[in-house]
């Protein structure tokens, strides 16, 4: 039986782009090493979740790990609190949360990440000050940072809250329990409410009530922090609001992965999210090292780290945040130049490092974000499997990966496709 590197690249998916003379970045980027096992074996395309949807990073991992999201998915607030180590039991409310910059008077979004510029200390110290000084009237909360501007929310009250709630943060509309990156958005704070079809759900009424009053108390706060004033004297935008989504009131319920699979799984992954799970899939989780803001360190580290541990386990999950944040940024050339460096310093490393003849390695995306969107799209991405055949394909890239054997399909068959080839 053959091991398996499951390889997945965040928000690698784009479209072309003029001034890459019409090519996208993974197209326009030298990668040699994804090339060649391209060219040494077959690409195809696949939706991630489902055609039509653009779908955050959860859904999208959930369905590339071989489930039905549409049947498991219970919110992104409740796994994130999960991976950070924040205890939540059903009928508490768990939110996705972001440090962002707000115009007081105006409620005016300037920007939705603190401009990239929080530092995961600066973050720290500002959870810390709103769970000292904030109180909510009739219920108990835990908020915590965890990488940079992002952060988690936890609410407390009698196990009554329902996660059938709209976001504070405007980017992101809710279907359901999914959460929807906008294409188009108006840039001003919203208060939470409970989504149509339970405007009477006295839950939901509840968890919108007591979201409203943790964000106007933590602006409060978080206005007049000591940090806040110090940034604004540097010319840094001030970290001074908290937008919230994604709530959900109950962890999803997954059957183990190695059921499924019949696999032992490992995983590296970057993000809360990724990293919950995993763990409630039952994978085992590879620690790694926080990024360094060295990427070529970092992304040298993972792959040794990956030779090291693939003779412990049948497979590894490697998720790799890069390209998604210039994406989101609508910086092409950012793009561009992370996927040069993770083919550079993680493939060129690994494929150094192990007996390929002994390996199916896939490298796929979990969603397209395309810069001149600036989110999620519904757009397919590629899918490359080497270690099994060879099609005509050479190299790695969305319009190439249209012609290849492999051909198109959903996320969610990808991960029985792998451990068919690696028998």
């Amino acid at each position: 039986m053959k091991k398996i590197f499951y390889i997945v690249l965040d928000g690698v998916g784009d479209l072309p782009i003029s001034e890459l003379q019409d090519k996208t970045p993974l197209e326009s980027a030298s990668t040699p090493c994804m090339d060649y096992l391209a060219k040494e074996g077959m690409q195809g395309v696949i939706y991630p979740v489902d055609k039509g949807v653009a779908p955050e990073s959860d859904i999208a991992v959930i369905s590339l790990l071989g489930y039905d999201a549409q049947k498991t998915y219970t919110g992104r607030g409740p796994l994130e609190a999960y991976a950070s180590g924040v205890k939540i039991d059903d009928g508490d409310l768990g939110l996705r949360v972001n440090f962002a910059t707000v115009e007081i008077t105006s409620r005016k979004i300037l920007d939705r990440r603190v401009g990239r510029s929080l530092s995961s200390e600066e973050a720290k110290s500002l959870a810390e000050e709103i769970n000292q000084k904030v109180k909510l009237e009739d219920a108990e909360f835990i908020f915590k940072s965890t990488v940079g501007h992002r952060g988690i929310l936890v609410i407390k009250r009698n196990k009554d809250l329902s996660g059938f709630i709209t976001n504070t943060d405007p980017a992101y509309g809710r279907e359901g329990v999914f959460g929807v990156a906008l294409e188009k958005f108006s840039p001003y704070l919203t208060s939470a409410k409970p989504m149509p079809g339970y405007e009477e759900d006295k839950g939901a009424q509840l968890a919108a009530k007591l979201v409203n009053e943790f964000t106007e108390k933590s602006m409060k706060v978080l206005e007049n922090s000591s940090i806040n004033i110090e940034r604004r004297k540097k010319g840094l935008l001030p970290a001074n609001v908290i937008l919230s989504r994604d709530a959900g009131s109950s962890l999803p319920k997954f059957k183990p992965i190695e059921e499924l699979t019949s696999l032992k799984f490992a995983c590296f992954v970057q993000m809360p999210v990724e990293k919950g799970i995993a763990l409630l899939c039952g994978m085992d989780v590879v620690d790694v090292p926080l990024p360094s803001g060295d990427l070529k360190n970092d992304y040298t580290l993972w792959a040794n780290l990956a030779s090291e541990n693939i003779q412990k386990f049948d497979a590894l999950y490697i998720h790799i945040k890069g390209p998604d944040e210039p994406a989101h940024d609508g910086d092409f050339l950012k793009k561009k130049e992370i996927i040069e460096l993770i083919d550079k310093y993680f493939f060129k490393t690994l494929l150094d490092r192990i007996d390929k003849n002994t390996c199916i390695i896939c490298v796929t995306g979990d969603h397209s974000t395309p810069c001149q969107l600036k989110a999620h799209s519904a757009d397919p991405v590629p899918v490359l499997v080497y270690g099994k055949e060879k099609d005509s394909t050479v190299s790695f890239g969305e319009t190439e990966a249209k012609k290849g054997a492999l051909g198109q399909f959903l996320g969610k068959e990808l991960i029985y496709k792998l451990t068919e080839f690696a028998k």
